[in-house]
């Protein structure tokens, strides 16, 4: 599908250019004008767009992390940005948890390896505002009041419905949370890492509590229901990836609608449904570092994401972009991709946890996990 350019820029200044380095940490920061770009909360803060493109462009460089390239099309939000910007993106730990995305930053504070930007889980972002940067992109009015911080700590970006992939040639596909408990799931069924500490898995213990007569805010039943599936000798306690699906070592993966649609591509037997009740919907949240080595290229990137061009690259991997109703209102979206994402539900088909939901939920998560890893 041929690309939408990014959203028109704003009126520049003309004001003359002026490169400085900074000494924030190991990285070196761009300074255009004067405008210090770690105290940026918006693109007029630099003098419109493209002043911002010229402090990101001087800094050259990008470090990401936990940004699979077959992760909701992050393969082609990345190449997208270095080709449209004289920018170097740092793809760092692929395969991290939203946790090692924060620590990461932790442990490279000061260095020019620590990471710009994140991509988090709705648990692990609630509580770690304090390490982001406050920042609002040019479509932030397009954004739904409830998917983002008011200041722009954090904002979401997309999400997909949580599913369950399975490989038909292997297992039946299920019909219910009842039936995984079944002799046809015998060491078969797979969250996609520690709920404790991912995204997906957490949203994965949304719905299966859901399901379960709990609630997005009540995971105990859910908890319940996980000790009966270790109890019945079903749960796989593999960290699923597309290796593992491909070779069939994972069989019956909880994810995202996204990650469970990519992973065809290793094996085609591989399909995936949603279980009968609420749709359980999180969306991840895209937070800028408040230590970024390259400031202004993470107040870029951040642009990049909300544009009406990644959104749509979001959807063409099969996650709903969080500017969906934008997109729609434009006639810019394709309905036929629209249903296959969302497996024909829409916004009234699904649960999403509030941010106190989300944080209660955590808490006992946090307090009877220990109960499914003894």
């Amino acid at each position: 599908m041929k690309r939408r350019s990014l959203l028109a820029v704003s009126v520049v200044l003309a004001l003359s250019t002026t490169l400085a380095a900074c000494g924030s940490g190991g990285g070196s920061t761009a300074s255009v004008d004067g405008i210090d770009a770690a105290t940026a909360v918006s693109a007029a803060d630099f003098g419109g767009i493209e002043k911002l493109v010229e402090a990101a462009e001087l800094e050259g460089e990008l470090n990401v992390i936990a940004l699979p390239e077959d992760w909701a099309n992050y393969g082609a939000v990345i190449t997208g940005f270095e080709e449209k910007y004289d920018i170097e993106v740092n793809s760092a730990n692929p395969n991290a948890s939203s946790a090692e995305e924060i620590q990461a930053a932790v442990n490279q504070k000061g260095q020019d390896t620590a990471p710009d930007v994140f991509d988090l889980g709705a648990a692990v972002a609630l509580t770690n505002t304090d390490k982001f940067a406050p920042y609002k992109v040019e479509t932030w009015d397009s954004i739904p009041e409830a998917n983002k911080h008011p200041e722009g700590l954090w904002v979401n970006n997309y999400t997909g419905i949580m599913s369950v992939g399975y490989d038909s040639s292997n297992v039946p596909e299920p019909k219910d949370l009842e039936g995984l408990l079944g002799e046809d799931y015998k060491g078969a069924v797979a969250l996609n890492g520690d709920p404790t500490q991912a995204g997906a898995a957490f949203a994965a213990m949304g719905t299966i509590s859901e399901l379960a007569g709990g609630s997005v805010a009540d995971f105990g039943p859910g908890i319940d229901w996980m000790l009966k599936l270790k109890d019945a000798g079903n749960f796989l306690t593999v960290d699923p990836t597309p290796a593992t699906i491909a070779s069939g070592e994972t069989p019956v993966v909880f994810d995202w609608s996204f990650n469970n649609a990519a992973a065809t591509a290793g094996n085609p037997d591989f399909k995936a449904t949603i279980l009968p009740g609420a749709a359980y919907v999180s969306f991840y949240n895209e937070a800028i570092n408040a230590d970024a080595p390259h400031p202004a290229a993470a107040r870029l990137w951040q642009e990049w994401i909300f544009s009406d061009e990644v959104q749509l690259l979001f959807m063409e991997g099969n996650s709903v972009p969080v500017r969906v109703d934008a997109l729609k209102e434009s006639g810019t979206v394709d309905e036929a991709l629209l249903q296959s994402t969302t497996f024909g539900t829409t916004s009234a088909d699904w649960v999403s946890p509030s941010e106190a939901e989300t944080k209660a939920a955590n808490t006992l998560l946090g307090e009877r996990w220990s109960e499914l890893t003894q």
